[in-house]
């Protein structure tokens, strides 16, 4: 099975990524290089390489998470410019095989989930697939986590109404922020970059990512 999986990862790459301008060879090695159906309920591990995102909440959970499609991550991840000595803080990483691809592009990544019970499935799968350059940590996604901080890089692992005023203040001076900003078919990945205490941002192509939980904006009442 586990031949069969590496065949599967590498048609993953070579028809869902690498069709989609997805061209940084460290991006593609990594993605390579990360086991996708380790991170993916069991029941779920046949259809780990498919073009769509896979689910990977319990029954009980409050709000559904998904393993992002690979084609939009893998072009959020490229847009992110991770480097080797970064440190990447992984906001929203559900069972961590977002921060499992990024730990093989950085130096070290803090991984974020709100949800304990993801959190703690992350922890286990990360360590027991190698990934001992991430540290998972629980908490709103919506505040970051400064402790580990600042961030050469944050990744925001879904789509967002807007991006909290917290995970700026987290960025280094030349610090890079990725997100998806906006639902649906206007839902755009952007670029943040921050310079002294100024961030300036840009859209970089149009793209629909499953949401976060958390980020919606607050509903406006005037007179």
């Amino acid at each position: 099975m586990g031949h069969k999986f590496d065949e599967l990862r590498q048609a993953m790459v070579d028809s869902q990524v690498r069709t989609t301008d997805v061209t940084d060879l460290r991006v593609i090695d990594a993605l390579l290089s990360v086991p996708r159906e380790a991170f993916v309920p069991d029941q779920r591990k046949p259809f780990a390489y498919i073009d769509d995102d896979i689910e990977v909440t319990g029954p009980m959970a409050d709000t559904r998470r998904f393993v992002m499609k690979p084609s939009p991550f893998a072009k959020l991840v490229q847009l992110a410019d991770v480097r080797a000595g970064d440190l990447v803080l992984d906001v929203g990483c559900g069972t961590g095989y977002s921060s499992a691809v990024l730990s093989r592009l950085a130096n070290a990544v803090i991984a974020l989930e709100s949800d304990s019970e993801l959190s703690d499935r992350a922890t286990d799968l990360l360590l027991e697939n190698g990934f001992d350059n991430v540290a998972v940590v629980t908490g709103p996604l919506t505040e970051g986590y400064a402790a580990e901080g600042p961030y050469d890089v944050i990744f925001v692992g879904g789509s967002v109404d807007a991006v909290p005023e917290a995970l700026f203040d987290q960025l280094k001076d030349g610090g890079r922020l990725v997100v998806v900003e906006g639902q649906g078919l206007s839902g755009f990945a952007t670029f943040y970059l921050k310079e002294g205490d100024y961030v300036s941002g840009r859209k970089a192509f149009n793209l629909s990512v499953k949401a976060l939980p958390g980020f919606a904006r607050k509903p406006e009442f005037s007179l």
